[in-house]
């Protein structure tokens, strides 16, 4: 059974997957990312979590266990890049409505969505930009009121070949929430 509050499997798999050459540690990092309906932050899923939700989603074939430390590294940094970015938009909406804003931002949920273009990634596509290697939407609980985040990562050619950080993090309150 999955859970719906971030697609993954209720109880972590934590076992070798079929095939695994190497042992992976299981060690799972706290975020900094509050998590809606309780006093915990979210938790990042360890080396051989995402191993093996690699492996569920047959995308493990151009990674080996020994790429695992530093995916799980970016993906959590990508992460709390992607959490800073949703708070710049979390504080413009404070000041625009300021009733509504009194209860810290919380993530609710989250949701993959590496196939779904989103409007804006649609259109910068037709205008010939790259599109997005992945998409998610996540959605926020302020005190009681969701608003739901579009986020688009790109990958930065240019960026990776100079050093920089590769990765490229649109984040927008999705056109169709509620304020």
């Amino acid at each position: 059974a999955m859970n719906p509050a971030n697609s993954m499997p209720l109880q972590p798999n934590q076992r070798r997957a079929p095939g695994q050459k190497e042992e992976l540690p299981t060690f799972r990092q706290v975020s900094s990312i509050p998590k809606a309906g309780t006093d915990e932050t979210w938790v990042y899923p360890s080396q051989q979590m995402f191993y093996n939700s690699l492996v569920r989603k047959n995308k493990a074939d151009d990674v080996t266990e020994k790429d695992m430390a530093a995916v799980v590294t970016t993906h959590n940094a990508v992460n709390e890049g992607t959490w800073a970015r949703l708070l710049q938009w979390e504080q413009a909406y404070g000041r625009l409505f300021p009733e509504s804003s009194k209860d810290e931002p919380r993530l609710l949920h989250f949701r993959g969505r590496p196939h779904d273009l989103s409007p804006k990634a649609r259109l910068k596509k037709l205008l010939g930009y790259g599109q997005p290697f992945d998409r998610h939407d996540w959605t926020v609980d302020r005190g009681g009121r969701e608003m739901r985040y579009v986020i688009d990562f790109y990958y930065d050619d240019a960026a990776s070949e100079s050093n920089r950080w590769p990765f490229s993090i649109d984040v927008r309150p999705a056109l169709d929430s509620p304020t």
